[in-house]
């Protein structure tokens, strides 16, 4: 989605990087459409050779959580003298990329979308993007707000901030208690949240997120409650991706999202049973798909 938008925009040259082959022909022979809460088709460079990718002075990282360090490792060669930034799920993602490149930037987005065919990708909801300087290894204010101005002319609102992990910590919170409840049941998200019982498991992940928050001394964007009420509205039968995920029978981020929380409440003392709970829960599920019958 951040490629077909900035690939709108005449004076930035975008360069799109995905291992599947199909996808990355598809776009080079009739562009990059988007559907759904966007409508547009662009012309973005892809490639699923690294080696192809020119110096940039600018990245944007939106792999699922457990693909960032093959990714950051193919491409960082393009990054020596630019900015990354993570608009990723879950928490770990940045450090990962700091393995690798001086200038870091801490983002959260949350438009989503899934790939309808091969260059063809379904945006399935839409909302605002938060950027800022990770702490470790910055990326300058001047980078920071650079990429969200483009990002914004380019169709996604986002907005650059000094200290973004408020933003971040407001979506882990919101994903880590939402996304695994749908991926256990097979329910969308509004649904889950109509289910007495699952609503009261929900809160109760909200609350263990929010306690840490707290103990690291984070201001949260927002209610992480209110959101989940508000998602409930405007996407009621959005299936989380995740949820896609066990559909598909491919690895989920759960290690990024409840997992991020139970070692962020191993290190501040905040107990954190239901993210244990959930996270074992999810490592079972995605361990039967291994059996053989």
């Amino acid at each position: 989605m951040f490629a077909a938008h900035l690939a709108r925009l005449d004076d930035v040259e975008v360069w799109a990087y995905d291992l599947a082959a199909g996808h990355v022909d598809a776009i080079n022979a009739s562009g990059l459409r988007l559907s759904g809460e966007s409508e547009l088709i662009s012309y973005p460079q892809a490639t699923n050779d690294p080696s192809q990718i020119p110096a940039c002075e600018y990245g944007i990282v939106a792999t699922k959580s457990m693909h960032t360090r093959p990714a950051i490792e193919a491409v960082a060669h393009a990054f020596v003298d630019g900015a990354v930034c993570s608009v990723q799920n879950g928490v770990g993602n940045e450090e990962i990329i700091a393995e690798h490149l001086p200038r870091v930037m801490r983002g959260t987005t949350f438009p989503a979308g899934h790939i309808l065919e091969p260059g063809h990708v379904q945006q399935d909801t839409g909302g605002k993007t938060w950027i800022g300087p990770f702490e470790p290894k910055p990326a300058s204010m001047g980078e920071v707000q650079t990429l969200a101005e483009k990002l914004t002319e380019s169709g996604m609102e986002t907005l650059a901030m000094e200290d973004s992990r408020g933003a971040q910590w407001t979506k882990l919170i919101f994903n880590a208690a939402t996304n695994p409840i749908g991926a256990l049941t097979g329910l969308p998200h509004g649904v889950s949240c109509d289910q007495p019982r699952l609503r009261k498991l929900i809160s109760g992940l909200v609350a263990e997120g929010v306690a840490i928050a707290e103990a690291l001394n984070i201001t949260l964007d927002g209610d992480p409650e209110e959101l989940i009420d508000h998602a409930r509205e405007v996407a009621y039968h959005h299936k989380a991706s995740m949820l896609q995920d066990v559909l598909a029978k491919r690895p989920t981020e759960v290690a990024a999202l409840n997992g991020g929380l139970v070692q962020f409440g191993e290190e501040t003392g905040i107990p954190t049973p239901l993210n244990q709970a959930i996270w074992a829960l999810m490592d079972g599920l995605e361990h039967s798909w291994t059996l053989k019958h």
